[in-house]
């Protein structure tokens, strides 16, 4: 197969070759011009007076032919006749038009005294002797009209890669997905809604002998990172049949009539595929409400929506075809498009609880080395509200971290950072911050950590830390314990307190504030507002909703007006300051009665910028600022110790591994006789020596011991054997050195230590 190989490349560049040979040979211009004249000559040549080196005489001058500063001769007699200008007896070169006018009229008065006429021919072009070179012009013309010709042809038969072929689906196909049901977490009563299709693909008789159908399609709704196409992708992975993904967005086109051509194009393509699952992705983009936009709605939407319902559910059935989509906006769809018979199901993908956010971070966490004091329990209470995509991505940011530091394992603290991350952003350590400004900013989250330990329906803090993030110049994070589906009305007024101990805090020891608590009183005037306008927990208008709306124009959030009377909204604005005004007294009066605690907890994060959970509890409980940071400096020793045990112990394995691999290597050259059988067991005592060493420190340093002062007896007894016709005098003066040495080096060692 390679002389074959070579014959063929050989042949190949043989070809080339001869191809190039050719090409040089088109291009070369084989035309002679004759011997260089000067302009006296030519006058001699028009006379017939020339006389040539060779003792010719008498040559008389038949033809001229000049062009662009040359002129060729052709004279009596010649061979060149038939080929003239190509070829020529003499030439000449002349640089103004006066020069070659004075030998044309020379020429002209000759032929009037004389009967041997010259020939006088004047052209822009000298005529080529390559035969190619006449022919290029045709030839190109030739081919550009071929590729014109072969581009046309293209674009009218390809339909895949041509201009032509707009109306063409562009889903994408896959034979079948990895993803499986095992892979999901947090999504059980969801996965058991999918699992009757996948049932009914895999044995479709069990349900049609009962007289049931299996349905036309189903409509996953839930917010982004929820995890629907995750789950449409495990349905088409568990059922094993073809997969055809596609967005809704592609399906518009500048192009009218193109969506419902691409529609037709997709559900064809289906059925040459089926049983198989066809899965539309923001289906929100093609299938919204029909007449809902301005002046009528985009007619070429509607055409896509309306070819779309009738290849769902039309005169022409589609069996074996489950068409999988997935929105967030289920509001904003045609009702003809949710129908029975069309997406027969509607199933709502929730955000996981904490068992489900639980099960999220075990798989997410299979391929990541976890420390074993990270808590997957802990973790998932305080990312309550987080998506599977969330979880994700907080995993992911933590391993970013860990690599960072140069952690072996990701710790609790890594992943604490990646939550911060992903909902604020990272720190900003490098933003300059006055210390007036720092100070500022630890009374002011002491004052919101104080009130969230205080107050009894407040959730627990986690975190608390003066370094900026995102907008926030510091930040208290504290996160639910559970996920409570309502929230009740004194929890309500402890959260609009809390946000207020920010503002009370800067009061009570700076005797003045500051516009750091913004974002606070936006937070607690929205608290208070919901709770009078929306939720009726006003204790004056009692229950009444004064949030509903009526919509007047059809795009739903244009304009709206209100349905109550100018007096009720006053009495509402002053229901809303009521319980602001209550709740700032009353934590006004907590914070007050607590300032020893507000001081040390200002103090711990002047000190470390950045407490967690148990921190904040030591300094609640009543230990001082320095107690607390001295326990953290203890913590952190461990945590540095164990990473170091830890990296120790992956460095040893992998020197094991190194050592193991010589002596794998050292069999196989002694298998091939390249190293002697003694050669090989020094290898394996080698490996063996290093491994007894790495697996116990200790021995392993005692051995390393006593060959280093066996190594120095040896050195020793060599130096006497060297220096003993040296006098002891000067013998005593080398020896006393290496002691003066090792003493001064043992302080030294001692001072490090």
């Amino acid at each position: 197969m390679e002389e074959k190989k070579k014959g063929f490349r050989f042949s190949y560049l043989i070809l080339l070759l001869l191809v190039v040979l050719l090409v040089c040979f088109l291009f070369i211009d084989t035309s002679n011009p004759g011997t260089r004249v000067q302009l006296s000559e030519v006058y001699e040549l028009i006379d017939g007076t020339y006389e040539t080196e060779n003792g010719q005489k008498n040559i008389q001058m038949t033809q001229l032919y000049y062009n662009g500063g040359t002129g060729y001769i052709l004279v009596e007699g010649s061979e060149n006749s038939k080929t003239f200008p190509n070829n020529a007896d003499y030439y000449f070169e002349y640089s103004s038009s006066s020069e070659i006018n004075l030998i044309l009229q020379k020429i002209n008065e000759n032929n009037e005294k004389t009967d041997k006429k010259v020939t006088i021919t004047y052209d822009t072009d000298k005529p080529s002797n390559n035969w190619f070179l006449n022919l290029l012009p045709t030839i190109l013309i030739i081919i550009f009209g071929g590729v014109m010709v072969w581009v046309l042809y293209r674009m009218m038969s390809s339909s895949n890669k041509s201009a032509m072929s707009f109306g063409k689906t562009r889903a994408k196909s896959f034979a079948t997905t990895k993803v499986k049901f095992s892979d999901i977490a947090g999504a059980d009563e969801e996965k058991a809604e999918l699992e009757e299709i996948v049932e009914f693909l895999k044995n479709p008789k069990k349900f049609t002998d009962l007289g049931a159908r299996i349905p036309k399609g189903v409509l996953l709704v839930g917010n982004p990172g929820t995890g629907k196409t995750l789950l449409a992708r495990a349905v088409a992975g568990e059922s094993n049949v073809p997969f055809i993904s596609i967005s809704g967005s592609d399906f518009v086109e500048m192009f009218v009539g193109v969506g419902a051509s691409r529609v037709r194009d997709l559900f064809e393509q289906a059925k040459k595929n089926k049983p198989c699952i066809v899965f539309i992705d923001e289906i929100d983009a093609v299938g919204r409400q029909r007449g809902a936009g301005l002046g009528g709605g985009n007619d070429e939407r509607e055409q896509t929506l309306n070819q779309l319902l009738v290849e769902m559910d039309g005169f022409e059935s589609n069996e074996g075809i489950i068409v999988l989509a997935a929105t967030n906006r289920s509001d904003v769809l045609d009702p003809a498009l949710l129908r029975p018979g069309r997406f027969d199901r509607q199933i709502y993908v929730h955000i996981p609880d904490v068992r489900g956010r639980e099960g999220i971070l075990k798989i997410h966490a299979r391929n990541k080395p976890i420390d074993e004091s990270v808590d997957f329990g802990t973790l998932a209470r305080i990312t309550a509200g987080f998506t599977g995509a969330d979880i994700e991505n907080m995993l992911n940011e933590a391993a970013i971290l860990a690599a960072r530091a140069g952690r072996p394992k990701i710790i609790m603290t890594d992943i604490t950072e990646g939550i911060n991350k992903v909902i604020m952003g990272p720190q900003k350590k490098s933003r300059l911050v006055t210390e007036k400004d720092k100070k500022i900013t630890a009374y002011h989250e002491a004052g919101h950590t104080l009130l969230a330990k205080k107050l009894e329906n407040c959730d627990d803090v986690q975190e608390v830390s003066i370094i900026p993030r995102g907008m926030a110049g510091g930040y208290t994070m504290s996160r639910p314990e559970n996920d409570d589906s309502f929230v009740s009305y004194n929890k309500l007024m402890d959260e609009i307190a809390m946000s207020m101990g920010g503002r009370i805090a800067e009061e009570i020891i700076f005797n003045e504030i500051t516009t750091g608590a913004s974002s606070d009183i936006q937070q607690a005037t929205k608290i208070a507002h919901k709770m009078v306008f929306d939720w009726g927990m006003s204790k004056k208008l009692g229950f009444l909703n004064l949030s509903s709306q009526e919509t007047i124009f059809v795009g739903r959030d244009y304009q709206t007006k209100n349905d109550f009377s100018e007096k009720l909204a006053a009495e509402a604005d002053d229901e809303v300051r009521e319980i602001l005004s209550y709740n700032y007294t009353r934590a006004k009066k907590i914070i007050s009665s607590n300032k020893a605690i507000l001081e040390q907890l200002a103090l711990l994060l002047l000190d470390r910028e950045t407490i967690y959970k148990d921190e904040v509890d030591m300094i609640m409980s009543g230990k001082s600022s320095e107690e607390v940071a001295k326990e953290m400096e203890k913590k952190e020793k461990a945590q540095k110790l164990k990473e170091e045990k830890e990296r120790q112990k992956r460095e040893n394995e992998r020197a094991l591994n190194e050592y193991q691999k010589k002596v794998e290597e050292g069999k196989k050259l002694l298998e091939n006789n390249i190293i002697t059988q003694e050669e090989y067991d020094m290898i394996v005592k080698e490996f063996e020596e290093k491994s007894k060493e790495l697996k116990n420190e200790k021995p392993a340093k005692a051995v390393r011991a006593k060959k280093e002062s066996s190594q120095s007896v040896e050195k020793a007894k060599a130096e006497e054997k060297k220096d003993s016709s040296v006098p002891k005098r000067v013998r005593a003066t080398k020896t006393s050195t290496p002691k003066t040495t090792t003493k001064k080096t043992e302080k030294d060692d001692k001072g490090e230590k």
